[in-house]
C-alpha cells in the first residue's frame, strides 16, 4: 500500500499548508473559495488532501493568500502526486515526449479512456483501492488527455489487439462511450489508431503491451507495466528491440483507415 500513501501524504501536507495560510489571512473556507472561484466543498477537499488542486487554483491561492510563491513552488510535486508511485516517471516522460507509440492488449490505453471506463477498471483493482484514491486516479488519468490539446501536438500512435472482442466483453465498463472516444480521438490529425485483429496468424505483440517515448533530440525510452509494477527501458539494445517489434506490429495491424472503419462497425454492433 506504500504507493498510495506516498502521493496521498504529500497532498495532505499541501492541504495543511493551504489551511495555515488561509487561517493566517483570516479567511473561512467559503470566503477563500469565493475569491478563487471555487466552492467551499472543493477547498475543504483540497485542505484534507482528498482532492488534487488544479494548477490555476494553486496560482490563485498563492496570490490571494500572499504566500510569496510557497504554494507555487509545490505545484510540480502536486502534479506528480496525482499518479501512483510506479507511474510517475512514465507520466513525466509522456508529458515531455515529442512522439508516443503505444501497444495495448487487455485494456484501452489510458490516454483514450473515458471517465466511466477508468473508474470501472480502478474499482476492480486488487487489493481494493479506497474511494478517495479511485477518484484521485480517475482525475489524474483524464488530466493526461490534455496532451491532445498541446501545440505543437505530439504525434500519438496507439495500437490495440482484439478491440472487437474486448468491446463485447466490457459492456459493463461503458463500452459504447469508450469505443466512441477511441474513434473520435483516432480522427485527430496527430493521432493514429490501429487494430490488431484476433485472427492474425502472426502477431509480434503477444508478449504484452509497451510504450515508446521519443524525447526531444530523438532519444527513445521504453516502458512496460504489469501487476502494479513498471520498468523503464533505457538500454539501447533493449529499446532498439522494442522499436523493431513496434514496427512489425504496425505492419501486421489494420491500417489506420481500416482500423477506424473496424472500430466504427464495432460501435454499431453494441
Amino acid at each position: 500500500m506504500a504507493e498510495q500513501d506516498d502521493g496521498a501524504g504529500f497532498l495532505r501536507c499541501f492541504g495543511q499548508q493551504l489551511k495555515l495560510l488561509r487561517e493566517r489571512a483570516g479567511l473561512t473556507r467559503a470566503e477563500l473559495g469565493s475569491r478563487l472561484g471555487y466552492g467551499e466543498d472543493q477547498i475543504t477537499s483540497v485542505e484534507l488532501g482528498r482532492r488534487i488542486p488544479k494548477p490555476e487554483l494553486i496560482d490563485k491561492a498563492d496570490e490571494v493568500l500572499n504566500a510569496g510563491g510557497v504554494l507555487r513552488a509545490m505545484k510540480e510535486e502536486v502534479a506528480r502526486a496525482r499518479y501512483p508511485a510506479f507511474f510517475r516517471d512514465a507520466a513525466r516522460l509522456e508529458a515531455e515526449a515529442v512522439e508516443l507509440q503505444t501497444y495495448d492488449t487487455h485494456v484501452i490505453n489510458g490516454l483514450l479512456q473515458t471517465e466511466e471506463y477508468t473508474r470501472a477498471l480502478l474499482t476492480m483493482r486488487r487489493p481494493l483501492l479506497n474511494e478517495e484514491t479511485i477518484e484521485q486516479r480517475v482525475a489524474a488519468r483524464l488530466a493526461r488527455q490534455e496532451i491532445f490539446n498541446k501545440w505543437p501536438a505530439a504525434p500519438v500512435q496507439s495500437r490495440h489487439g482484439g478491440v472487437r472482442t474486448a468491446t463485447a466483453a466490457r459492456r459493463n465498463l461503458g463500452a459504447a462511450g469508450t469505443v466512441e472516444q477511441v474513434l473520435l480521438i483516432g480522427q485527430k490529425r496527430n493521432v493514429e489508431v490501429q487494430v490488431m485483429p484476433l485472427d492474425r496468424e502472426d502477431n509480434a505483440g503477444v508478449d504484452g503491451g509497451f510504450t515508446l517515448f521519443t524525447r526531444k533530440g530523438g532519444e527513445q525510452i521504453g516502458y512496460t507495466e504489469a501487476q502494479g509494477r513498471s520498468t523503464l527501458v533505457t538500454d539501447r539494445e533493449a529499446v532498439r528491440a522494442l522499436a523493431a517489434r513496434y514496427g512489425i506490429i504496425r505492419a501486421q495491424a489494420l491500417t489506420p483507415c481500416e482500423s477506424l472503419a473496424y472500430i466504427e462497425k464495432s460501435l454499431g454492433e453494441l
